[in-house]
């Protein structure tokens, strides 16, 4: 039955496309036929993976294989950090939960998927996977070859790592097949980050690795089309074809593990180092804010009213907007992490279970401000003579990469909660 906050869902995502369209590069290309097929694709999805009986089984097992993943992985933190890692204590520990370390309960975890997603590609596993979201994206929302397996890839991938995949192709990618590639990036998230943000949300959300599962694979139709409508693809153009047997490779399920290890640590490096200059930006900010205009105002309390109508529109009811408002402001400014770890910490009757649902699929992505710097890098990497386009379109993409997951929340909650029991 559907009820006032669902409608609110409704409004939200009509919002979204129009933003997008208002920032079109031609407004009169507007895909009206791949807007309702996107928002069906999502629907379907969701239903399909929480509504078809037998469905809580199938999360059931998702989220019984992230927790199987989390104590392996606590098993080897503890080995190398000891006590650190939450192993046995040398003291009384008077407050248990003082006892979490981001660094050595959170961080490690990647490290692990990392190298696991590697093994899984090397046995074909993950590539075949792939290669079905790929022929999926491209008969049913019309891509080419190329772009709809860069797109599948991110899924699982990150957004540096996907490309990689089509590499042999992004010289024959047109302006809009290239701008949809950044877009979907940054609105998804890897597998291994995945696993973590479902560790971080586990005590506080039912089937919290199933939410944040679906949440990385609606956000990849919404990026196709929030991207098609800002900047559309040039009738005749693009469609590049690409074979299904990618450039990412390695030579052994060994090789895999070492190399999927040294990858995994450079995101870990990566996500340390960001979030410690950004959190740090902030607090510097705040500093100056509050020398000014006292201790009360801070960037906190102006994202919080910022970005407050913005959750309510994705379906939030305005008693927890503020609250979730801030989250969205948070992930923007200081990533998606740090957002995922203060919406873990929110005590379960301060927010309503809706409004944790949907924040889940909101934050789930890459688009942050720190995202920016890395998608330019690596994309002049792989393709150096394009690096004034990546760079001409980046903070277009950022936007329409962060509405995209607000993309997936709206759907998300335009749909009758009883399906989510």
């Amino acid at each position: 039955m559907f009820s006032v906050l669902n409608l609110q869902s409704l409004l939200g995502l009509a919002v979204i496309v129009a933003a997008c369209w208002a920032l079109s590069e031609n407004r009169r290309a507007f895909p009206w036929k791949l807007t309702l097929g996107a928002i069906a694709v999502q629907a379907g999805l969701v239903l399909a993976l929480f509504a078809i009986p037998g469905s809580q089984n199938v999360l059931a097992a998702i989220t019984g294989a992230v927790d199987g993943l989390n104590r392996a992985t606590q098993t080897g933190t503890q080995f190398v950090f000891g006590y650190l890692a939450g192993g046995d204590q040398p003291y009384a520990v008077n407050d248990a939960g003082a006892l979490f370390t981001f660094a050595f309960q959170v961080l490690p975890l990647i490290l692990v998927i990392s190298a696991l997603s590697a093994l899984l590609w090397h046995w074909k596993v993950l590539k075949w996977i792939t290669h079905g979201f790929g022929i999926l994206f491209q008969r049913t929302m019309g891509l080419g070859g190329a772009s709809a397996l860069a797109v599948a890839a991110n899924i699982f991938l990150g957004m540096i790592e996907s490309p990689i995949v089509i590499r042999a192709y992004l010289d024959k990618l047109t302006r809009s097949e290239l701008f949809l590639m950044m877009v979907v990036g940054l609105a998804t998230v890897a597998g291994s980050t995945m696993v973590a943000y479902a560790a971080i949300l586990g005590p506080t959300l039912p089937n919290a690795a199933g939410h944040v599962l679906v949440a990385s694979i609606l956000s990849a139709p919404a990026g196709i089309l929030l991207a098609r409508i800002m900047i559309p693809e040039t009738p005749g153009q693009g469609g590049a074809h690409a074979e299904y047997d990618s450039a990412l490779k390695y030579d052994s399920s060994v090789d895999a593990i070492v190399k999927g290890t040294a990858d995994g640590l450079m995101v870990v490096l990566n996500i340390s180092a960001i979030l410690i200059v950004f959190v740090a930006l902030v607090a510097l900010v705040n500093l100056m804010i509050g020398a000014v205009f006292g201790p009360e105002i801070s960037v906190e309390w102006l994202l919080s009213w910022v970005f407050a109508p913005v959750a309510w529109l994705t379906g939030v009811s305005w008693a927890d907007a503020r609250e979730a408002g801030l989250l969205l402001g948070t992930k923007l400014t200081q990533t998606e992490f740090k957002a995922f770890i203060e919406l873990g910490q929110v005590p379960v009757d301060e927010i309503s279970e809706r409004t944790r649902m949907l924040l889940t699929y909101a934050l789930c992505g890459f688009a942050n401000i720190g995202s920016v710097g890395i998608t330019v890098t690596g994309l002049s990497v792989l393709m150096p003579e394009r690096r004034e386009e990546v760079l001409g379109m980046v903070w277009k993409a950022l936007f329409a990469g962060f509405l995209a997951t607000l993309m997936a929340a709206a759907v998300v909650g335009a749909l009758p909660g009883t399906i989510f029991r």
